[in-house]
């Protein structure tokens, strides 16, 4: 959040935005995405297509959804065989090609950054997610406001504020 403060009700999607957003190419191996997320110390983030503009969100979430829906693999020779999912193989392999595209969340909650904290909320609890994506007027990605971002709002506005 910014170092100015503003009454907590004032409070925009701009103000309480992580704006180093992690965006992943719809075309990024999932397997590499994961690390990616991980290693950000993320749960989420934006996809987007060639020119930038927000196609879906890949979350753990959709990550949950990729046993059900992975590919089925044979392994072992003529004596012995198993059928695994891709994702029950521990190293990834060169076979292993599934992508982002195939498994984001298609269904963006996308929201402009002149939008009020209270609709940001509203928004995220009638959506069942955990974060939305701040978006410019080309539909690129230019922060994301995460449920704990709301919050850290509502503590730090408790802790300035008797007008919460």
């Amino acid at each position: 959040m910014g170092s100015e403060r503003k009454a907590f009700w004032a409070l925009t999607a701009r103000d309480v935005m992580t704006p180093s957003v992690v965006a992943l190419p719809r075309e990024m191996r999932l397997t590499t995405a994961a690390r990616l997320l991980r290693g950000q110390h993320v749960t989420g983030a934006p996809v987007v297509d060639d020119e930038g503009h927000c196609v879906g969100v890949l979350s753990t979430t959709d990550f949950l959804r990729y046993p059900e829906a992975a590919p089925t693999r044979r392994l072992g020779g003529s004596s012995y065989s198993m059928h695994v999912k891709e994702w029950e193989i521990a190293e990834e392999d060169e076979t292993t090609e599934a992508e982002v595209h195939q498994y984001m969340t298609r269904d963006v909650v996308a929201v402009p950054p002149s939008l009020g904290i209270v609709a940001l909320a509203r928004k995220m609890l009638d959506a069942h997610i955990h974060r939305v994506i701040v978006v410019d007027e080309t539909g690129r990605p230019i922060g994301v406001v995460s449920a704990t971002d709301v919050l850290a709002a509502v503590a730090q506005g408790n802790e300035t504020n008797t007008d919460i």
